[in-house]
């Protein structure tokens, strides 16, 4: 029984096929098109997957779309009857589309599912999933756990923005929920514009930049007493106010009323070509940590309602690390699930999963996703392909048909500092690269990560980097001992290794502070010590656990800085063009195409 899930038309549209509950494929469209965050119709995506599986439509007995276009096109219309006649504008101005999107939208999908060109899709039963249920039946059944409290907070599905649910078997009850337009999701967003980043790309980017703040400085305390008396009621269930007086994405425009944040915080909004300021950092980390507090308390209330011990996430402030790993810490659940692709690409997964297990009475299949066998679900290209190509663009190459050997030359150039661009086996499901397309170096030169920042992501020179190293080294380096495969969640590097501030720290630019060590290894030590780790196991990873392997043998560790194959405002890599694109217009010093070497200098 083969079922076909499909996230689409917000942004990061994906789809995935599994057959008898088990995942065979999923991608993002965006890897395949090249536009960051696509949300259109996952054409190329579907192919992919129905090619993967080498079927075609006639074999697919449902399609599932991952929310209910119909119920959000009624709060679309509520929302504006109830702000009326502000929003006239916007509402005039986009019903046509709204119409022609949400209600006739089987006739969309189905036009969409004609251009994928795999047969006839016309015997396929289309069903739709609600969002928030895509999000926790990806969470859960992706999971280890025979049952589980599960919590989903995004910005809104078709009127829900958090949800906490009780799984137990093959069933998912949701208990609670908060509705839009309170929503930590879009408060978050709203934090994200007023510092000059884009919504629902730049949140990751404010979660960086938050540690360079100042918990004892007049701003942070002024900006964090003005959030909680003015913005947000925070409640003790988990529950949130928000001061509407403050928002416009009601009327459909803006996140935000700049005039009305800027006298409330007495900065003006930032644009994104302006220098980052210390108030700014300042600002960051009171949003963070406001983000932490709703986090913990909807952990508490999901924990004190379902009685679980086991916690899975998802929803995009799900791929808030930092307040993953402070949930963590807080021992609410003695275990803490975070897939990868948490966000509106894992949904069709979840939409598929949920269809599966909810209509049949099967048993779960979960040997299959032990750790990382939810990750690589994309595309793998033969070394014949891989040939091909390099002597199409008659590139000149080593071929290292040893797999040892090939290890072994990628970790003794990581010892001399070389940067590498790594593409190996199929590609990552999610936001993460993990090991199948990742920029590589050695944490321990003090320049790295501005080098890497600088001349090869071409992006902010604050922000950090993972660390990547063998599952049991985590404990030596790192103050947690949950496995982290999916670089879900943050933690300290221990004191042995932390190096003292200078007393003047907090007077230091933001610049100057990215440049000062803070330990042994600064490639991959935020300003807070903290960092976002990845484990890797040899069952699992096996494309990667053996360069950490061989890296280890030549220094006494396997810590590695892996960061996404990619460049700033660019999707991660797909195909081999799209790596030695990527190469070529960077300052990597080698490229592991396969069992091929491409070496910069040549």
């Amino acid at each position: 029984m083969y079922t076909l899930g499909i996230s689409a038309y917000y942004h990061d549209s994906a789809a995935c096929i599994i057959r008898n509950g088990l995942i065979m494929a999923a991608a993002q469209e965006e890897r395949f098109t090249r536009k960051k965050h696509d949300p259109s119709f996952p054409i190329h995506a579907i192919r992919f997957c129905l090619d993967h599986a080498q079927i075609r439509f006639e074999d697919v007995e449902k399609i599932v779309f991952y929310d209910k276009p119909f119920i959000k096109f009624e709060r679309i219309l509520e929302t504006f009857y109830a702000i009326a006649p502000k929003g006239i504008g916007a509402f005039v101005k986009h019903i046509p589309e709204w119409i022609k999107d949400k209600i006739f939208f089987k006739k969309l999908l189905k036009e969409g599912l004609n251009e994928v060109a795999r047969g006839k899709h016309k015997n396929c039963k289309i069903l739709f999933s609600e969002h928030h249920l895509s999000h926790a039946a990806w969470a859960y059944y992706t999971s280890q756990f025979d049952e589980s409290a599960i919590l989903t907070i995004d910005g809104v599905g078709e009127w829900t923005t958090t949800s906490i649910f009780r799984a137990k078997g093959n069933e998912i009850t949701v208990l609670k929920e908060q509705h839009f337009p309170h929503s930590l999701g879009l408060l978050y967003s709203s934090f994200t514009q007023y510092l000059g980043f884009k919504v629902n790309d730049g949140e990751y980017k404010m979660m960086g930049l938050a540690p360079y703040g100042d918990h004892k400085s007049d701003n942070y305390k002024f900006y964090r007493q003005r959030i909680e008396k003015e913005l947000v009621d925070l409640h003790q269930d988990g529950s949130i106010q928000l001061n509407m007086r403050y928002f416009e994405f009601l009327y459909g425009e803006r996140m935000i009323s700049s005039k009305k944040w800027e006298t409330l915080f007495e900065i003006p909004l930032r644009k994104e070509d302006e220098p980052i300021e210390q108030k700014h950092c300042d600002f960051a980390l009171a949003a963070q940590d406001i983000t932490e507090e709703a986090v913990l308390n909807l952990a508490r209330e999901a924990k004190k309602i379902t009685g679980m011990k086991n916690l899975c996430l998802a929803g995009g402030v799900a791929y808030n690390c930092v307040a993953n790993g402070r949930l963590l810490q807080e021992s609410i659940f003695d275990n803490v699930f975070v897939p990868p692709a948490v966000g509106d690409s894992g949904s069709a997964g979840g939409a598929a999963l949920a269809s599966y297990y909810l209509q049949n009475e099967v048993p779960r299949v979960k040997e299959e996703f032990l750790k990382n066998k939810i990750s690589f679900l994309g595309p793998a290209y033969s070394t014949q392909h891989i040939e091909a190509f390099l002597l199409a663009k008659n590139v000149d190459f080593e071929r290292i048909e040893s797999k040892t050997t090939l290890y072994e030359k990628a970790a003794s150039l990581l010892v001399k500092g070389a940067v590498i661009g790594w593409m190996q086996g199929r590609m990552e499901f999610g936001a993460r690269a993990l090991g199948a397309r990742s920029i590589i170096a050695s944490p321990q030169s003090p320049d790295i990560q501005r080098t890497v920042n600088r001349k090869i992501k071409f992006r902010e020179s604050f922000r950090p980097f993972a660390p990547v190293m063998l599952e049991e080294d985590l404990v030596n380096y790192f103050k947690m001992s949950e496995v982290s495969p999916y670089m879900g969640l943050v933690t300290q590097i221990k004191d042995e290794f932390q190096k003292k501030l200078p007393d003047n720290f907090q007077q230091l630019s933001i610049v100057e502070k990215s440049r000062v060590e803070k330990s042994n290894f600064p490639g991959i030590t935020h300003v807070d010590y903290s960092s976002r780790i990845q484990t890797v196991d040899k069952t699992t990873n096996p494309n990667f656990w053996p360069l950490l392997k061989a890296f280890k043998e030549l220094t006494g560790n396997s810590l590695l800085i892996n960061t996404s194959f990619n460049v700033k405002d660019e999707p991660i890599v797909c195909s081999p063009e799209d790596a030695y694109r990527c190469f070529m217009k960077t300052e990597m010093d080698y490229l592991f195409l396969g069992e091929f070497l491409l070496t910069k200098k040549k």
